[in-house]
Formats: structure tokens, sequence, C-alpha cells
């Protein structure tokens, strides 16, 4: 039996601390869905659509055992799909960990699903999708904190806005 873990996120853009959780996951499990929630709310600079292909690029290195799809509504009427009931969250700071230990604490009180939190590595432990965007928006250098096609379609997205 394969073991599953879902990896969800809003993932706008995919960067290397996200990368990083993907690449700790694949060492406990034998696939990890990354889904990649809708979530209108959060005003998104890339489009759900383009969010999937960022993230489909920058783990293709994998073999296969990381599928990427997007979702909308609750995560854990989509890992019905997948017959998990892992989630695998990044966590960098214990303001994350107050965040995720409530929406962990709903998922398990909704059908049983765990939460595994993992930390990104050190170098990556400071970067998020909002620094991402705060430095490229302000013209400076990601490259130390997105795969080299995420940098490339951050700065086309950039330029035309």
């Amino acid at each position: 039996m394969k073991k599953i873990c879902v990896y969800p996120g809003t993932f706008d853009p995919v960067h290397l601390g996200h990368l990083d959780i993907v690449k700790r996951a694949l060492n406990i499990f034998d696939y990890v869905v990354v889904a990649i929630a809708k979530n209108p709310r959060k005003k998104p600079l890339f489009s759900l659509k383009e969010r999937v292909n960022l993230f489909e690029q920058c783990v293709k290195e994998y073999e296969g055992r990381v599928i990427v799809e997007p979702f909308e509504g609750l995560l854990v009427n989509f890992m019905k799909k997948y017959n998990t009931k892992i989630i695998v969250r990044g966590v960098r700071l214990f303001t994350d960990f107050e965040y995720e230990l409530q929406i962990a604490m709903t998922n398990y009180n909704l059908d049983k699903v765990e939460t595994l939190f993992l930390m990104p590595s050190q170098e990556y432990i400071h970067i998020s999708s909002t620094i991402v965007k705060d430095v490229a928006f302000h013209h400076g250098d990601v490259s130390n904190m997105v795969h080299p096609y995420v940098k490339e379609k951050l700065m086309k997205k950039i330029q035309g806005s």
C-alpha cells in the first residue's frame, strides 16, 4: 500500500521553502499530492492555472511522485480522492504554528485527518510568497528564493502589471 500525503496551499508563487517541504515529505511518503487552493479571498497574483503550472515545472525531477492539482472547497473532501488522511504543512515560525494548529484541529474534527508539521531547511525558513512578491515588485533579486522558472514567470507578470 502506497503512503500518500497532501500538501495544501495557495503557493502564490511557489518558492524554495515549499519545494524543500515537498522534498522532505518524499523522504516519508511515496507520493505527495500538492493541492493548490483556489482561495480568491487572498487575491493571488497568479491564476490558479498558472500556480499549478509553476509547481508542476518545479517538481519534474521527482518522476511522478508529486501530483499537482487545483482544489476548492474543504480540503478534507478533496483528500478522499486519494484515500489519505495525512496533511503535510510547512511551518517557519511560532506565529505560523498557531494558525496551522487551528486548521489542523478543524481538519481532525471534520474527518479525523492528521497534520504533520515540517520545518523547511534553515536557508529557506525566512521565505514566504509575500516576501518573494515584495522583493520582486521592488526589483530585487529573487534568485535565491525561487526556482528559475518561477523567477522568469514572476518577472514577466510584474512587468505586465
